[in-house]
């Protein structure tokens, strides 16, 4: 499945040489499927409110061990239909803020990453 390719750090949208807005296939789409859903907040998503990563209830404004955000990362980013396995690393924290990869492995056996 394709998705709307953004761009990193900023993640944000861009244009392909036709002007048009540029797109992701496969497989680095499932990459950057799985770092949205790991910025996607539980209950953002008005038709399935289960999809999302507890930041109000489990991380933010607590401090939580950093495997805990690692399970629920990976957690997130295994919702993504076709990716079967996923890692993520942490690259920073600063001012409350967390960034990192996350790798994902397709159903082809292809590896791919993205950045959160």
């Amino acid at each position: 499945m394709d998705t709307i390719f953004m761009t990193q750090p900023e993640y944000d949208l861009t244009l392909d040489s036709s002007g048009n807005i540029a797109m992701a296939t496969i497989p680095y789409s499932y990459a950057q499927d799985a770092a949205s859903a790991i910025r996607t907040f539980l209950g953002e998503c008005y038709y399935n409110t289960a999809l999302g990563v507890p930041y109000f209830q489990q991380i933010l404004g607590k401090r939580p061990p950093i495997e805990l955000m690692r399970a629920q990362f990976i957690a997130a980013a295994m919702t993504v239909p076709g990716v079967v396995a996923a890692q993520v690393f942490f690259s920073d924290f600063v001012d409350r803020k967390v960034s990192g990869q996350v790798q994902v492995t397709d159903r082809a056996g292809a590896i791919t990453a993205a950045g959160f």
